[in-house]
C-alpha cells in the first residue's frame, strides 16, 4: 500500500476512529477465539478419547475446568461440546458487533466524502465545468465513493483480522510442532509474493476499466439529455452503435479482469492445496513416529487452513485496494482542482447598477489569443444597453466577466465605483441576474421553477414576474396552470416559454442588474416588445441585452457593437445609423429581410 493513500484513508476516518478501534479490538478477540477451536478437537481425541494424561493441555484453564466437571468420557465430551458452542457464540457476537462498527465507520466516511466532493464540485470554477464530462463526475461521486466505502468497511478491518489471526495461529502451531510450522511458513512468502505480482499486473486494467465505465456513463448521459435532437435527426441507430462501442470496450476490460482473477484464484488454490497435502503427508509420518498425536495433527491441519486462506484473502484485499487506489486517485483529482473562492474578494458593497469597463482584456487560460481587447464603456444605473455582434465576437464572455464566472486578464471593471475583483463572488452573483439563451429548468412545477430563488415565494410575486415576462397567459392555459410539472430540463415547454419562465425566475428577485444573453431569441417580435416595455417600467434596474436582433437593440439607451473582441461602434440607434458603418449594414440587411418576408405573406 502506498503511504499517500494510507494517510488519505486516515484523514477521512479520523473523526470516526472510535468505530475502527472497537472493530479492531473485537476482531482480535474473534481471531483468538478461532485459534482455540482446533484445540477442542485435539483435546477431545488426546485427553478424552485416548485418555492420554501425559499429553500437554493447550486449551485455556477455565475451559478445561468446565470440561472436567464431567466424570465419564461421554460427559466430558458433552461439556466440551457446550464449551465449543459457547466459544463460537461469543465469537459470532464479537463478529456481529465488529460488523456494526465497520458499517458505521464506512457509511459515515462515505457520507462525508460524498458531501465534501459535491461541495467542492459546486465551488469549482466555471472554466472547469466547461471542460469536464458530466457522466465522469457522476461516476466519481457515486461508483468511486462506493468503492472506497466498501474498502474501508470491509477490507480495512479484514487486514487487522488477518494480522491478528496470523500471529495467534503461528504461535499455536509452534506449540504443536516446529518442523511442520516452518514448512508452512516457507510457503507463505510464495503466496504473498504471487499476490503482489498479480496486484501490479491488474492495477492498470482496473484503471482502464474505470475510465471505460466513465466514458460509457457520459455517452448515456449525453444521449438521454439530448434525446430530442437524436429523434429529430433520426440518429437512434448511430447513438445505439456509439453506446455499443463504449459498452463493448467496458465489457472487454471487465472480462479481462475476470479472466485474471480466475487465473489467480485457481493458481493460489493449487499452491494452498499442495501445501496441505505436504503437511498431511509429513504429519502422518511424524504421527507414526509418535512425534505428534493424531489429535495434534488434526488441530495442526486446521491451523494450516487458518494461515493459508487468510493470506490468500490478503491478496484479494490487495487487489481490492488496487481498485480503491484508482478511485482514490480519481476523487483526489477533483479535490486537487482549485476552488474558485480561494481567489475571492471580501467586499459586499451596496449594488445600485452603475458599471464601468476601462481597458478590459481577457484571454482564456488555454489560449494565446485575447477574446476581449481593450474594452471601455460606462453604464449608468437604470440604463438599458444592447450588445450586438456576430457569433464569437465576445458578447457572452463580456457578460461572464460581470458575474465573475471568468476574471478579466487586465484593465478594470467597477460596479458602483468598487473594483469587481474586490467584491465577493457570491455577493455579486446574488445581485446580477443572467438569463441564458438555453436556460436550465428543473423537473418541478412552473410555480416552483419561477420561485426557486425565493425562500418564501408568494402568488402575487410569482404572478407579477410571469406577467412581466409575458408568460402568465400561456401558463393559465395549461390544465394545471402554475402547478403544471415541467419535464426534465423543461422539455415539455416550447423554447420561447422556457426563456420566458427563466426571465420570470430572474425578475422575482428584483435585482439591480440583469443580463439577457440572447435570451429573447426564441420569442416573437411582439412578445419581445411586450417584455422590453415591461422591463422599461423598472426605472432603477440596469439592463444589458445581448442580441442579434436589431429590433431588440434599437430601443436601448446605448448600443455596443462588438467584433473580434473589440468595440467597433457605440451610441444610440439614431447615432449609429448616421455613422453608416457596421450597425447600419446590419440594420439594412435585417430590415430588407423583414420587408421581403412581409411581401411574401402578402402584407
Amino acid at each position: 500500500m502506498k503511504m499517500h493513500y494510507i494517510k488519505t484513508i486516515i484523514k477521512w476516518v479520523k473523526k470516526d476512529i472510535i468505530f475502527l478501534v472497537i472493530s479492531v479490538v473485537l476482531l482480535s478477540c474473534v481471531s483468538y477465539l478461532l485459534t482455540v477451536v482446533p484445540l477442542f478437537y485435539q483435546h477431545a481425541y488426546d485427553k478424552i478419547i485416548m485418555n492420554n494424561p501425559d499429553k500437554e493441555v493447550r486449551l485455556p484453564e477455565f475451559i478445561v475446568w468446565f470440561i472436567n466437571k464431567g466424570d465419564k468420557p461421554l460427559e466430558k465430551l458433552l461439556y466440551l461440546g457446550i464449551a465449543l458452542v459457547t466459544v463460537q457464540l461469543v465469537r459470532a457476537l464479537c463478529m456481529f458487533i465488529a460488523s456494526l462498527a465497520n458499517a458505521r465507520l464506512s457509511e459515515n466516511t462515505a457520507y462525508k466524502l460524498r458531501y465534501n466532493l459535491y461541495n467542492h464540485i459546486q465551488n469549482l470554477p466555471y472554466s472547469y465545468h466547461t471542460h469536464a464530462e458530466t457522466g465522469d463526475l457522476i461516476q466519481r461521486s457515486t461508483s468511486d465513493v462506493d468503492t472506497i466505502r466498501a474498502f474501508i468497511g470491509n477490507q480495512l478491518p479484514e487486514v487487522f483480522r488477518i494480522i491478528f489471526l496470523f500471529i495467534f495461529v503461528v504461535a499455536q502451531m509452534f506449540r504443536i510442532n516446529t518442523v511442520l510450522t516452518l514448512i508452512t511458513l516457507c510457503v507463505v512468502p510464495i503466496i504473498f509474493s504471487f499476490a503482489l505480482v498479480f496486484f501490479k499486473r491488474i492495477q492498470k486494467v482496473f484503471t482502464d476499466t474505470d475510465e471505460a465505465e466513465a466514458k460509457m456513463t457520459t455517452c448515456l448521459q449525453e444521449n438521454l439529455t439530448g434525446i430530442r435532437v437524436v429523434k429529430a435527426f433520426a440518429r437512434e441507430k448511430y447513438e445505439i452503435e456509439r453506446f455499443e462501442e463504449k459498452n463493448r470496450t467496458y465489457a472487454n476490460l471487465s472480462q479481462k479482469i475476470i479472466n485474471s482473477l480466475s487465473f489467480y484464484w485457481s493458481s493460489s488454490d493449487a499452491i494452498c492445496l499442495l501445501l496441505i497435502g505436504i503437511i498431511i503427508t509429513v504429519g502422518a509420518f511424524l504421527t507414526l513416529k509418535d512425534t505428534i498425536t493424531v489429535g495434534e495433527l488434526v488441530a495442526f491441519s486446521g491451523y494450516v487452513n487458518f494461515v493459508l486462506w487468510p493470506i490468500r484473502q490478503l491478496a484479494r484485499i490487495i487487489v481490492d485496494f488496487g481498485k480503491s487506489t484508482v478511485s482514490f486517485k480519481r476523487i483526489e483529482e477533483i479535490f486537487n482542482e482549485k476552488d474558485e473562492y480561494i481567489e475571492n474578494g471580501k467586499l459586499k458593497p451596496k449594488i445600485k447598477g452603475n458599471i464601468s469597463f476601462k481597458n478590459v482584456s481577457f484571454t482564456f487560460a488555454d489560449s494565446n489569443l485575447a477574446t476581449l481587447k481593450d474594452i471601455s464603456f460606462d453604464i449608468k444605473q437604470g440604463e438599458t444597453v444592447a450588445i450586438i455582434g456576430k457569433t464569437g465576437s465576445g458578447k457572452s464572455t463580456l457578460a461572464h466577466l460581470l458575474v465573475r464566472l471568468y476574471d478579466y486578464t487586465s484593465g478594470s471593471i467597477k460596479i458602483d465605483g468598487v473594483e469587481l475583483k474586490d467584491i465577493d463572488k457570491h455577493w455579486i452573483r446574488k445581485h446580477i441576474g443572467m438569463i441564458l439563451q438555453e436556460p436550465f429548468l428543473y423537473s418541478k412545477t412552473i410555480y416552483e421553477n419561477i420561485g426557486i430563488t425565493l425562500d418564501k415565494p408568494t402568488d402575487e410575486v410569482i404572478y407579477n414576474a410571469a406577467k412581466m415576462a409575458s408568460v402568465h397567459d400561456d401558463i393559465i392555459r395549461f390544465e394545471k396552470g402554475y402547478n403544471t410539472l415541467i419535464g426534465e430540463r423543461g422539455v415539455t415547454l416550447s423554447g420561447g416559454q422556457r426563456q420566458r419562465v427563466a426571465i420570470a425566475r430572474m425578475l422575482v428577485s428584483h435585482l439591480p442588474i440583469v443580463i439577457f444573453d440572447d435570451s429573447l431569441s426564441a420569442v416573437d417580435t411582439e412578445t419581445d416588445l411586450a417584455i422590453r416595455n415591461a422591463l422599461a417600467k423598472t426605472k432603477n434596474m440596469t439592463k444589458i441585452i445581448i442580441t442579434h436582433r436589431i429590433a431588440t437593440a434599437m430601443a436601448a439607451d446605448k448600443i455596443i457593437v462588438l467584433d473580434d473582441g473589440k468595440i467597433l461602434e457605440m451610441g444610440t440607434h439614431e447615432e449609429l445609423l448616421k455613422n453608416d458603418k457596421v450597425y447600419k449594414r446590419i440594420y439594412d440587411i435585417q430590415t430588407a429581410i423583414e420587408r421581403e418576408f412581409d411581401l411574401e405573406r402578402g402584407e
